[in-house]
């Protein structure tokens, strides 16, 4: 449970209907096998006990006094261990017959929720045996002892507050109004639901998503339960279709007629996180219980899938998701230009992919607003580091695109500003590199001026978080479409669009990717790049990573380690991690003064730096807080 990770299981033993004593044996199994695997949260299916078929046979005072008896058994074998078993049942209480989940821990009955909502269409006639449970708790007596019982409960850990959990049965998620809904209201972080849904054709795919759906809505993580095999065939067939989702991610899945078995960590740190960070999360509503029980707080091996790149979209869809982020782009340089009435748009080429990227939008928005792709004047600046291989690719680009290129050559420019302010022009110092950059804007915003444009800005979110960027300089444009594009996604970016496009574009496009990425600042050794910025401020999929887990979910720099550790297993060490974190921290921090004055542009995704409304930050707060506990890290084993 360290860092907020709990290991949580949804499991469907085997069971035969009626014979309680077979099923508890199957429940003391699975028991035995998740503490085994240090599970802390097993979540069974709807009245796994008896089975959920029994129909008219919950009338029988057997079944019942068989189905308690072996819940007596289950709760006494738990004693001595605090994993929290979440176990479905029929009680009788107060002479009233409830399709209920017990919450059992350590020898204990935390509690007892019945069902809300029992379906009684189509193929489900449980009101012909079954009560509706209560919303409002009151204790009762069940098996001997006094026990909360009502659906208005959630249970929480005193060592671990951000664990709290919520349990609804089967059809309470499946109706207009879910008690879960309630429950997050009221602190639940996860939502357990015992459920004996039984398959028909397209039905697992709508389970899939409704699981997928209710956690996004109540940012929650959501164990389904369902029954299986064992389940009587008379009318209808029980897949064992068990899902964990997280916030809208499916974390884990045992897919129909599978091994009945979905195990993952879920991070209820994470959860709470983006609940506090969202105003718009509904109060807690009155008259809920809340049942604390104890848990050893102690270390997770991660398995759930960590993308080592957290902004490109995984799977089928990336391409379609690409194409949708360039949409946006182009669509707010579209307005910007509608907007200022520009005659022309002007940007700085160098042969890399940011400006690549940059001129792909330019010329997009130009198609959709039915203008020549000739009013793009696209400038290549060579100066003390620009090499044949990038100058050529930017004229090449220019030329497959067919807009303007023009070429002003700044060396004298800049070796005559050194000058002035008593540089020797040789040294290599950051004067040398930012008199370069300054000079570079400079020209671009008077050939906008000239030609009645508007500069479009190339530097993108990886830079703008690093502050590798020259304040002023390439810092500075009138609108910079790729402000919230981290260089990770942009990669994938061109090279989506170079897999749709023809020759020789996709050529030109391909040599970019293949290119070191490097501001071209230094000179040149041989004719080839001699600053390549990953080698200076450390790799960008490792920047983007610690982004990501530090702005998106306020991850601290132990976790973000951790996090990568296990996203970056066999390509980067311990040590390499804690390096670059270290680096990413002091620049994060001391460069906010360059992000607190950004210029416009379109937030694309759901990491963004703007001061306008994403990030607001002082430029003057201090990283000591994070440094620190980065060289404890070190200290500890980095």
């Amino acid at each position: 449970m360290k860092d907020g990770f709990i290991k949580a299981a949804a499991v469907s033993p085997s069971l035969r209907v009626a014979d309680c004593a077979y099923n508890r044996e199957r429940i003391l199994d699975t028991l035995r096998r998740a503490q085994e695997q240090g599970i802390k949260l097993l979540v069974l299916p709807e009245l796994a006990v008896t089975g959920y078929t029994c129909g008219d046979l919950f009338g029988q005072r057997a079944l019942l006094d068989g189905a308690l008896e072996a819940l007596e058994t289950v709760i006494t074998a738990t004693g001595g261990t605090d994993l929290l078993l979440v176990l479905g049942v029929p009680l009788e209480v107060k002479d009233r017959l409830y399709n209920c989940a017990a919450v059992i821990q350590d020898g204990k009955l935390l509690g007892v929720v019945p069902k809300r909502n029992i379906p009684n269409y189509s193929e489900f006639y449980e009101a012909r045996n079954f009560t509706p449970g209560p919303g409002e708790v009151q204790d009762c007596r069940i098996g001997g002892r006094q026990v909360p019982f009502g659906g208005d409960m959630v249970f929480r850990c005193r060592q671990l507050p951000d664990l709290c959990l919520g349990v609804e049965i089967c059809e309470d998620l499946w109706v207009a109004q879910p008690p879960s809904a309630r429950l997050a209201a009221a602190g639940a972080t996860v939502i357990a639901n015992p459920s004996a849904s039984d398959e028909a054709v397209g039905k697992a795919a709508y389970r899939r998503a409704m699981v997928e759906g209710q956690s996004t809505r109540l940012c929650c993580a959501y164990l389904y339960a369902a029954a299986g095999g064992g389940e009587s065939t008379t009318d209808l067939v029980f897949g064992a279709h068990n899902i964990i989702g997280e916030n809208g991610i499916l974390l884990a899945e045992s897919p129909p007629f599978g091994e009945g078995l979905a195990v993952t960590e879920v991070d209820v740190e994470r959860l709470s996180g983006q609940r506090r960070r969202t105003n718009t999360w509904p109060p807690a509503p009155e008259g809920f219980r809340e049942v604390p029980f104890g848990m050893e707080l102690s270390p997770v091996s991660l398995t759930r899938p960590v993308s080592p790149t957290p902004f490109v979209p995984a799977g089928e869809d990336r391409a379609a998701r690409c194409r949708e982020i360039l949409a946006i782009q182009t669509h707010g340089l579209k307005k910007r230009m509608e907007h200022t009435r520009c005659a022309s748009l002007v940007l700085g080429v160098s042969g890399g992919l940011d400006s690549t990227l940059a001129l792909l939008v330019a010329v997009r928005a130009m198609d959709l607003l039915g203008r020549p792709r000739a009013g793009i004047t696209a400038v290549t600046m060579p100066c003390f580091g620009t090499t044949g291989r990038t100058r050529g690719n930017a004229e090449a680009l220019c030329e497959a695109l067919g807009v303007t290129l023009r070429t002003v050559d700044i060396q004298e420019a800049v070796a005559g500003h050194l000058g002035d302010i008593g540089h020797d022009g040789v040294t290599p110092d950051i004067t040398y590199e930012n008199a370069q950059a300054r000079e570079r804007t400079q020209v671009l915003m008077d050939i906008a001026n000239r030609t009645g444009g508007l500069v479009v800005g190339t530097g993108d979110l990886s830079e703008l978080a690093l502050g590798w960027a020259t304040y002023n300089g390439d810092h500075m444009s009138m609108y910079g479409v790729n402000a919230s594009v981290p260089k990770t996604l942009m990669r994938h970016m061109v090279g989506t669009i170079a897999a749709r496009s023809e020759e020789p574009l996709r050529r030109v496009l391909l040599d970019i990717l293949d290119t070191p990425v490097s501001p071209e600042l230094l000179p040149a050794k041989d004719g080839e790049i001699s600053q390549r910025t990953e080698e200076l401020v450390g790799p960008y999929e490792l920047h983007d990573f610690f982004l990501y887990y530090t702005l998106r979910w306020g991850a601290a720099p132990g976790k973000v380690l951790r996090l990568a550790e296990h996203a970056f297993a066999g390509t980067y060490s311990r040590g390499t991690i804690l390096r670059w974190l270290g680096t990413f921290y002091r620049r994060f921090f001391a460069q906010q003064f360059k992000r607190s004055c950004l210029p416009d542009g379109p937030r694309v995704g759901s990491v963004a730096l703007s001061p306008r409304g994403d990030w607001r930050m002082p430029s003057d707060a201090s990283a000591a807080l994070w440094l620190r506990e980065v060289e404890a890290l070190e200290k500890a084993g980095g």
